[in-house]
């Protein structure tokens, strides 16, 4: 065995004989002593830990302060975290109590003094809260006969070891503590698993994530550098999830199984270390598997209930929502999936009462892999709507280039996502064949209030009047309606890119006046934006200063370049406004923001998601340069200019934009203003620009997500630390490319990938742009599909910061 491994084995017992040295130290450790207990409501209702960082006692529920749980928690975090409980399915009320018996066990009873747990030990002679969270029950020679750490719930702690044979158990939702519906388990064989249980029967599905380690896997280890990983016979280690933070004395840590199967590393700063940048509350860090809305489970609904689909939000969280004209079976608990809002249709139905009764919603990336049953190909949407509207078991249609899935209830494993790439026509009932009907949304919310005065009104008068009233209401309806649809009617050279022409006055309500800010450049000004209508409620709108009245063409020439691409790492865009001076983009709003962001925090990236945000960035790049109908060259590319999405994939943003600055904006402004330390040399010479400066810009950048530091850094001292690029090519010539990710346990361990990126980057940043490889050819060379031939000194990069 490694001696790593051997250091974790021997590593809790003797964290525990430090804390639990003898029982003649109860004092200074806060032992517990026999006979003693906690009631719910009375003067000791937990015990603390040493610094009083933990607690174990009776927790009240969030949903019903009266109901309690034996559990242990943060103290010092602004919402009690619960770290490990023992009665989520079997809360207590007031008169419940648990107690160290006199016979050395530990003891939970209700009210009405029936046992609802107990620890299974008879020789502890007392028992401590540890400042590690672990709780433990100790003999006199300070043995452990129980502690927490070796029967966890859903959550582990630094330090803490899952052994062989161990599981953790996701709790129903975030505040019911029941049982779940998702366990990962570290099995006998060695192999870590994540599997999906029926509720309430505990029947263990068919796994959707595994580590694929049998015969190898010995424990899951959380350590004390933040990194939880397997620890394998070999003397490696699979590294789980990781994150570096710069003093572990500075930051609390836990891992959870969460409610929806994704194992999350979260860290909180501990007293006088919360800064502006940091946001109330937990912060996640690393997470696998990676993308759970992407996973199938044969058996069973998938992530979300039946009926339902999938979709990743806010911080990577996820979300269950309903189709179209269908809602949650029950809306606090939407794992529990959803139902139709309107009558099955009946299969002895003739097609005009089909039609009459029936239609479709469309819905862009959103499929039920699981649930279909028959196939067409070489098909158009019509035909495909079609097939689904005459058939009575079909309830959702999905269509992609000519192919035709039809997919029949129960909807199972359902996502949505920009991966997906089809589009779902989900049969729906017209009018009032839907019960309970579904709102019709307010595009103008002004307006709302007046239309609901004029309904009161209606009340309380007569027929007549009524009668009168409606129709002119109807009336003003229509024209209103036509007048709205007039005016997001398309110019005729963008009625072929499905992109949204808005007003002006448009875009100003939905920003509420430009109100909210997210950034702005040299150039520009982007807002938020909020619709109740179209591809999504969320948008970015930018809004473009200093252009010409007389560059309409070109704005629309550009805006049609941009519209017909489309790739999942570009940030797509929605629309544009085209009226009088004022040019505006309507993008898809990126929730986790920029990679500057995420490469600059206080926390460092998982290794793994650096990767993949590298690999996405060099696809988009690629497609720009060489899929696209016409080349584009991006011309600033920076951190800044990358965003991610919920699933944390990079989306390049403001492509294909250099064509709209003003006339008298040299190029060599143009890029150096707000980029500097990524512009090529060639910027500065009177020779043509091609698309390797977009390349000279990628390696900069490459460079910077190996490292997570900026490739300026105006606070270091000396050159070779100031210039990240000749500290890296230094560092690689002196063959000590480990100083390159120092601290980064889990890039440490994958030093082979480390080098081909630092040797790619190096590639890029030639000062010729002939040596430069192509974004091809960088793709291949990151894949490992290719080998890549020893660097040059990249003796450019000085003249370019400049």
């Amino acid at each position: 065995m490694a001696p790593s491994s051997l250091f974790h084995h021997f590593l809790p017992p003797l964290l525990l004989l430090l804390a639990l040295i003898s029982p003649s130290d109860a004092q200074a450790y806060h032992n517990i002593s026999l006979r003693s207990s906690l009631t719910p409501l009375g003067e000791n209702s937990s015990w603390l830990s040493p610094s009083g960082e933990f607690a174990f006692g009776f927790y009240p529920l969030e949903t019903n302060s009266s109901l309690f749980l034996l559990a242990i928690w943060f103290v010092k975090t602004a919402n009690k975290t619960v770290v490990w409980y023992k009665n989520g399915d079997q809360p207590v009320q007031d008169g419940a109590v648990v107690q160290l018996t006199t016979d050395g066990d530990l003891s939970l009873k209700d009210h009405n003094g029936q046992e609802v747990w107990a620890a299974g030990t008879s020789n502890a002679s007392y028992a401590a809260m540890l400042d590690t969270g672990n709780f433990v029950l100790a003999s006199a020679d300070a043995s452990v006969s129980w502690q927490s750490f070796d029967s966890p719930s859903d959550t582990i702690l630094p330090s803490q070891v899952l052994n062989l044979d161990t599981e953790l158990r996701a709790r129903m939702m975030d505040t019911d503590y029941s049982s779940g519906r998702f366990k990962l388990r570290v099995q006998a064989d060695g192999n870590l698993v994540f599997y999906s249980v029926a509720v309430p029967s505990g029947f263990q599905y068919d796994p959707y994530w595994a580590s694929n380690t049998v015969g190898n896997g010995t424990q899951l280890v959380f350590d004390e550098l933040g990194t939880v990983y397997l620890d394998l016979n070999n003397g490696t280690r699979f590294n789980f999830t990781s994150a570096r933070i710069a003093s572990m004395g500075d930051f609390y840590h836990r891992a959870t199984l969460d409610s929806y199967g994704v194992f999350r590393q979260y860290v909180y700063p501990k007293n006088g270390m919360r800064d502006r940048s940091w946001n109330e509350g937990w912060k996640q860090v690393s997470f696998q598997p990676p993308d759970i809305c992407q996973l199938e489970t044969t058996i069973g609904s998938g992530v979300c209930g039946f009926n339902s689909y999938c979709k990743e939000g806010n911080q990577i969280l996820v979300d269950c929502e309903c189709p179209p004209e269908y809602s949650f079976l029950d809306p606090n608990r939407k794992y529990k999936g959803c139902q139709a809002n309107f009558p099955a249709q009946r299969c002895d139905a003739d097609e005009k009462e089909i039609e009459s009764l029936y239609d479709f919603s469309e819905k862009r990336d959103v499929d039920w892999p699981l649930s279909d049953y028959e196939h067409f190909n070489n098909v158009d949407e019509d035909q495909c709507r079609k097939e689904c509207l005459s058939d009575c078991f079909c309830a959702v249609a999905i269509y992609n280039n000519g192919d035709c899935w039809k997919k029949k209830l129960p909807l199972s494993n359902g996502r949505m996502g920009a991966y997906v790439e089809r589009k779902a026509f989900i049969k729906v009932a017209k009018g009032n064949n839907s019960q309970p009907p579904s709102p019709s949304p307010v595009i103008v919310k002004k307006d709302r209030g007046a239309w609901i005065l004029v309904g009161s009104l209606l009340l309380g008068s007569s027929a007549v009047v009524n009668f009168v009233l409606i129709t002119a209401m109807l009336f003003v309806s229509f024209c209103s309606h036509n007048k709205v649809r007039r005016k997001l009617q398309p110019g005729s050279n963008m009625a072929a890119l499905s992109l949204r022409s808005f007003t002006y006055s448009e875009l100003e309500e939905a920003t509420n006046g430009f109100s909210e800010e997210l950034g702005s450049g040299a150039f520009s000004r982007v807002y938020k934006g909020y619709f109740d209508d179209g591809p999504t409620s969320c948008v970015a709108v930018k809004k473009l200063d200093n252009l010409l009245p007389d560059m309409d063409k070109e704005f629309m020439n550009e805006v049609g370049s941009i519209g017909r691409t489309y790739h999942k790492n570009l940030v797509r865009l929605y629309g544009f406004c085209n009226e009088g001076n004022e040019r505006l983009l309507v993008y898809e709003f990126m929730k986790n923001g920029s990679l500057r962001e995420f490469l600059f925090g206080s926390v460092r990236p998982n290794w793994n998601l650096r990767v993949q945000i590298a690999l996405g960035i060099a696809r988009g790049l690629l497609y720009l340069h060489e899929e696209c109908s016409n080349q584009i060259i991006h011309c600033d590319i920076k951190p800044q200019n990358i965003l991610l999405d919920d699933n944390l994939v990079a989306r390049i943003s403001d492509f294909g934009l250099a064509k709209l600055l003003r006339t008298d904006q040299t190029r060599t402004n143009t890029a150096i203003r707000g980029t500097r330390g990524y512009v090529a040399p060639e910027w500065f010479k009177n020779i043509g620009i091609t698309a390797k400066v977009d390349v000279y810009s990628f390696g900069v950048m490459l460079l910077e997500i190996v490292c997570c530091r900026k490739c300026v850094e105006q606070e270091v001292g000396n050159e070779e630390g100031l210039i990240l690029t000749y500290w890296v090519s230094d560092c690689y010539r002196d063959g000590m490319l480990e100083l390159v990710v120092e601290g980064d346990e889990e890039a440490a361990f994958d030093m082979k990938r480390v080098e081909r990126f630092v040797k790619v980057a190096l590639w890029c940043i030639q000062e010729e742009p002939s040596m430069r490889p192509t974004m091809q050819k960088v793709t291949q060379m990151l894949d490992g599909a290719t080998s890549i031939p020893e660097p040059p000194d990249p003796s450019s990069y000085m003249s370019s910061i400049q």
